[in-house]
């Protein structure tokens, strides 16, 4: 052994154990490393690399290419026909301009707050609505199904108005358009106009007669009509090949259809204003009446309006929301679409109003004529005197001006005499209000203002093509109601899933489209969506406030946003959202309970509508209509209270999905509201998938080559509960 042999021994087991030292302190530190990396229990400030996981996340479910296209979406949804056909009927009938002040107030009360809910529970979770309220509560998880249940019956009868839509437009490439004139019938010896469209009008016996080929009540089916059948089919095959591949397919055609309605609107608005009358319309309309404004029911109806316009309940919302990335500024979102949908509604009221005033001013200037000339063969006859006649008036060419002045004279004159004379004031107001909304208002109103345009088939091309497309967008949101929830919850293929939501709607719808289909869709539009979206969205917001805890959804929002949102959410969805929902509630049931159940039917003789009541049948289609909406709530309770169904699973951990990181939180084996997402089995699972990339290398942290079940595997993670199956992570 050489001299130095014991020096150099020490010194090669001084190596040896500065080795071991350095392995120890590396593994110590890369130990560290990754218990603060992946899953942690207190909470830390984000970080940069928390992104690196979500994107790996978010690449499985589909995603808006962009921006602007998910907003499109979103507004598309939520502006739709009511929009143009209820909103201005409501604000003439309850105070003009005045109504726009109690419906701002609701607006902020229950409507952005209850959007905005929807929108962060979508965009948070990731599922539609089954799967957001089976994960909020299972025991709630019949809101969901309920809500898939409401966008089926609306999109039946919804469809059908496009339908109708689409049979108008196809019949406005005309000169003059076919309802612009009475037809004219050959009698015995004469040819005559049309007696039933005498009574009438012509756009009136145009809707009643040739497009509907209505019968006299609901139990008088007719068969189908032909004309209407195709269109619906027509209508049908467009919403299937636009959702058939989701958002993928429908995203690019809401660049379409959600800003050509702003194009017309704004081209008639600009048409309009050029007419004669159409000041007077719209002075009308914004003329205010307070004493109407502090009348109950016209909150109602405002609350009512509001929670319709959003489209709140239907799940449509939270579909649309469930396609955005988790920090998407969603409360900027709801903000932003609701003030666009009420902007919408007020563009559109102007120019209804618009346009029905000068509809009015037409309609008075004949009524002048007629009256004019009334009164000069009253003259003639001696039952009216010269004199009282002031000399500057002739009457062969009087102005409504002057028109007036004659008639307050005549008036005054002939105080007795006078209502035997038969002569009408022809007063614009009084034309102006004769509240028109819905089918109403569209097929028969704007049709016959239209035919007083110069150029009428261009403007009732546009007009019915506009109707079609704000059609359109709200079904592409209610069919996402329906398709993404089942999608995301049974694990079914979108395509066939479509193509058979689209046959089945068609084949149910046909009832729509018999001569006595008008009948039908007044009854689904009356009862098949009011009181089961209320009860839904009641039960919503009682769900994340109670069930869930609004303490914690408010953590949950500061977490996914990076910004804590005003208290005043908080104070809304704990105590007034709630409280006015419940009062809307009782309300629409006692109005719906006074209200007799009927409809307005077409009585061909008379030629005018008659309300008819619904027969036996009809009041147990009415009722079942409702309960079939609310059914799944109370079954799904039932279920999961019960424990029915046995779930393989367990409900052993619950986890909370953060920003590029999990939270594993204690296990509870009681309640159902442990946190936002509950552990499932793997069909149940919300969008991030573990198995993938389970734990991630922190920058700065030794690398470290670790197998799953090893010392940073697995079996480390789930050290603190060794009968947890894997799956269940």
């Amino acid at each position: 052994m050489p001299k130095n042999s014991k020096v150099v021994k020490r010194e090669l087991d001084d190596e040896v154990i500065e080795s071991v030292k350095d392995l120890l302190s590396n593994e110590d530190s890369a130990d560290d490393a990754f218990k603060k990396s992946e899953l942690i229990v207190d909470v830390q400030e984000e970080k940069d690399t928390d992104v690196e996981e979500e994107s790996e996340v978010e690449d499985e479910r589909p995603a808006w290419n962009s921006k602007l296209q998910y907003i499109l979406a979103q507004v598309g949804f939520s502006v739709g026909l009511g929009n143009v056909w209820r909103f201005p009927y409501l604000c003439q009938k309850n105070g003009g301009g005045a109504y726009l002040l109690p419906y701002l107030i609701l607006l902020l009360v229950i409507g952005i707050p209850l959007f905005f809910l929807e929108l962060s529970v979508g965009q948070r979770i990731r599922r539609g609505s089954i799967g957001v309220w089976n994960y909020i509560s299972p025991k709630l998880g019949g809101i969901g199904f309920a809500s898939c249940v409401v966008c089926f019956f609306v999109a039946l009868y919804y469809n059908v108005i496009i339908g109708w839509s689409l049979f108008y437009f196809s019949q406005s490439f005309q000169q003059p358009l076919p309802w612009d004139q009475c037809p004219l019938v050959k009698n015995a010896s004469q040819i005559v106009v049309e007696p039933e469209c005498e009574k009438s009008s012509a756009t009136t016996y145009y809707w009643y007669r040739e497009a509907l080929s209505i019968s006299g009540s609901i139990s008088e089916s007719g068969g189908l009509n032909w004309k209407m059948t195709v269109c619906l089919l027509a209508a049908w095959v467009m919403v299937c090949l636009a959702m058939i591949k989701g958002i993928q397919s429908s995203g690019k055609i809401m660049y379409f259809s959600s800003l050509f309605p702003y194009v017309v609107l704004l081209c008639f608005l600009i048409r309009a204003l050029l007419l004669n009358g159409s000041t007077d319309g719209i002075r009308h309309m914004f003329t205010p009446k307070l004493e109407i404004m502090l009348e109950p029911k016209v909150w109602r109806e405002a609350a009512t309006q509001v929670f319709f316009a959003l489209g709140l309940g239907f799940g449509g919302v939270i579909a649309f929301s469930s396609y955005n990335k988790r920090d998407n500024n969603c409360h900027f979102d709801a903000v932003l679409v609701s003030f666009i949908n009420f902007f919408t509604s007020v563009l559109a009221t102007l120019v209804v109003f618009a346009v029905l005033g000068f509809k009015a001013n037409v309609i008075n200037e004949k009524c002048v004529a007629e009256n004019s000339e009334m009164i000069s063969k009253l003259l003639k006859m001696g039952n009216i005197s010269q004199d009282i006649i002031p000399h500057h008036i002739n009457l062969s060419a009087v102005t409504v001006e002057g028109y007036h002045l004659v008639y307050d004279i005549i008036e005054k004159v002939k105080e007795e005499e006078f209502p035997a004379l038969h002569l009408n004031s022809c007063r614009i107001e009084d034309e102006l209000d004769k509240a028109v909304q819905g089918t109403g208002l569209a097929f028969i109103a704007f049709t016959e203002a239209m035919t007083h345009f110069p150029a009428s088939p261009f403007w009732s091309v546009m007009f019915f093509l506009m109707l079609i497309n704000l059609g359109l967008g709200s079904m592409f949101g209610t069919i996402e109601g329906i398709i993404t929830p089942i999608v995301d919850t049974f694990k079914v293929r979108k395509e066939i899933l479509t193509v058979i939501c689209c046959l089945l709607a068609f084949c149910i719808g046909l009832i729509f489209v018999q001569h006595s289909g008008n009948y039908f869709v007044t009854m689904f539009d009356d009862y098949s969506a009011t009181l089961p979206l209320l009860m839904v969205v009641i039960l919503e917001n009682i769900a994340v406030s109670y069930v869930y805890g609004i303490d914690k959804f408010m953590e949950d929002l500061k977490d996914m946003l990076g910004f804590a949102p005003n208290r005043y959410y908080y104070y809304m969805w704990k105590y007034i959202s709630p409280l006015v929902l419940l009062s809307l509630l009782i309300a629409s049931i006692v109005n719906m309970v006074l209200s007799p159940p009927g409809y307005n039917a077409w009585i061909e003789d008379k030629a005018s509508e008659a309300f008819l009541s619904y027969p036996g049948w009809g009041m147990a289609t009415c009722i079942s209509l409702i309960v079939l909406a609310i059914f799944p709530v109370p079954v799904v309770f039932i279920i999961r209270r019960c424990n029915l169904i046995d779930e393989s699973s367990g409900n052993l951990a619950s986890v909370t999905y953060k920003r590029g990181r999990v939270l594993k939180e204690p296990v509870n084996f009681e309640g159902d509201d442990a946190s936002l997402i509950h552990g499932k089995i793997p069909s149940e699972m919300s969008s991030p998938n573990f198995g993938k990339n389970i734990y991630r290398k922190q920058s700065g942290s030794p690398t470290l080559d670790t197998a799953p079940n090893g010392r940073y595997g697995i079996g480390y993670l789930m050290a603190d509960m060794p009968d947890m199956p894997e799956s269940d992570l």
